[in-house]
């Protein structure tokens, strides 16, 4: 960059002084030397580390009913457990966008993986990537600026590794984690090649959009030359909740996510991977589906009928058995000889009870693209969610994809499957164990 000499030494997470790297270190770097070279590089020597942030470990933030939102707070990026993101209360906002990887070299991937590492901890922190002004005229920024003086707003930035990363030519082959293959086509599929897919996914959740979405510019921004955008989503509103927050609704004016995990126990036992390859350990698959919901014709649905679609209330969202939004349905009750929630609601076939005991963590956002080319209103569901063996996503949909009522209303137009490393310690990146 422009400006690097006028930047002070980086350093790696741990504070120590970075080194470049001798002729002797060339072939292989140690943990150390790479990350402090590829931070270097990648921020003009600022620090890597995110140390000094105040972590958010619990609670709502900012996305439950409050409308206070302290954007002063952060979320820790070097954990050494698990990516934030997944299990961290859903923020406000989310930026959700794939890339291709077009360099056809692993040492590319690494050096890029090492970067965004740096400069995610940078920006969880609430910090810049470098000078938003540089001292001598003519020299290109470090970091785009629009999120100056804005805060941390408790930004996550996960990172999700496609399959097509894992292909022979770069010697990666021997990493693929064992349960990471492109989803098989599925009943209700109506993708459009432009929204599936993709090698990397990167996805910014914060509780102020213009957070969100520097991260995502800055981030794409230093990736140019070794990956290439594919598509991108930019999601409002949460449509599932966390641990502590109240029940969102999505565009169909339903609450969503009622029965979502939120038990840490249960989240330990469906999310997190555990009997794959060794740098996984900790990690978790992604599925993300953009689900275009046809929100005129719903909207011109009784909602008595609505209500028959979910099996849900639309105000309190009490299951059609009961009284209340937390009531456990009852899928066997009848009434006049008929069941009181239809065996194809939405609610039916999505119960855990119904599918083996399946279950999945859910994190999705709704969107909106603004007006479709016949003049209606395009807008629907970033829907994302986290599990331990991407088998379990494709279980359910089979089933809603085939007898859904809510199919009438909806249409799977984007989809793609990530493996999800776990969190790197101080000092270390994301993904590191591939290149061991």
């Amino acid at each position: 960059m422009d400006d690097a000499n006028e930047s002070p030494a980086p350093v790696v997470a741990d504070g120590s002084d970075a080194q470049p790297p001798t002729n002797s270190r060339r072939r292989r770097l140690s943990r150390r030397g790479f990350v402090a070279g590829a931070g270097a590089g990648a921020l003009g020597g600022v620090v890597a580390g995110a140390g000094a942030a105040a972590a958010v470990e619990s609670g709502d933030s900012g996305g439950g009913s409050s409308d206070t939102i302290d954007l002063s707070l952060s979320v820790p990026f070097y954990t050494g457990l698990h990516q934030a993101g997944i299990q961290t209360p859903p923020q406000r906002y989310c930026v959700f966008m794939t890339f291709d990887l077009v360099s056809r070299t692993s040492r590319d991937l690494q050096v890029l993986l090492a970067r965004w590492s740096a400069a995610i901890a940078q920006l969880m922190a609430g910090r810049t990537l470098g000078a938003v002004q540089p001292p001598r005229a003519g020299s290109v920024a470090s970091d785009t600026g629009e999120a100056l003086d804005l805060g941390p707003s408790s930004l996550t930035v996960t990172l999700g590794l496609g399959p097509g990363l894992f292909r022979p030519d770069l010697g990666l082959s021997h990493a693929r984690p064992r349960l990471l293959e492109d989803l098989p086509r599925l009943p209700s599929d109506n993708l459009d090649p432009a929204t599936t897919g993709g090698d990397l996914s990167l996805q910014a959740c914060a509780d102020d959009p213009q957070v969100a979405y520097h991260a995502i510019r800055d981030l794409a921004r230093m990736g140019r030359g070794v990956v290439n955008t594919r598509w991108t989503v930019m999601g409002f509103g949460r449509a599932s909740a966390g641990q502590g927050q109240s029940t969102p609704r999505n565009l169909q004016g339903f609450k969503d996510g009622t029965r979502n995990l939120k038990d840490p126990d249960e989240i330990d036992q469906f999310v997190w991977v555990r009997d794959d390859v060794d740098w996984m350990a900790g990690g978790t698959y992604q599925v993300a589906r953009k689900i275009r919901m046809n929100v005129e014709t719903w909207d011109s649905d009784p909602v008595s009928d609505q209500e028959r679609v979910i099996g849900r209330s639309k105000q309190e969202g009490a299951p059609l058995t009961g009284t209340a939004e937390h009531d456990t349905p009852d899928f066997s009750a009848r009434q006049g000889g008929q069941p009181v929630i239809a065996p194809t609601s939405h609610v039916a076939l999505a119960a855990h009870e119904n599918n083996g005991g399946v279950r999945i963590l859910r994190r999705g956002y709704n969107y909106t693209d603004g007006i479709n080319p016949v003049g209606q209103l395009d807008a629907g569901l970033l829907f994302i969610a986290f599990m331990n063996a991407p088998e379990h996503f494709v279980r359910l949909q089979r089933r809603l994809g085939s007898a859904d009522l809510l199919n009438e209303y909806i249409s799977h137009i984007g989809s793609a499957v990530f493996a999800v490393p776990p969190a790197p310690r101080s000092g270390h990146y994301l993904a590191e164990g591939l290149f061991d």
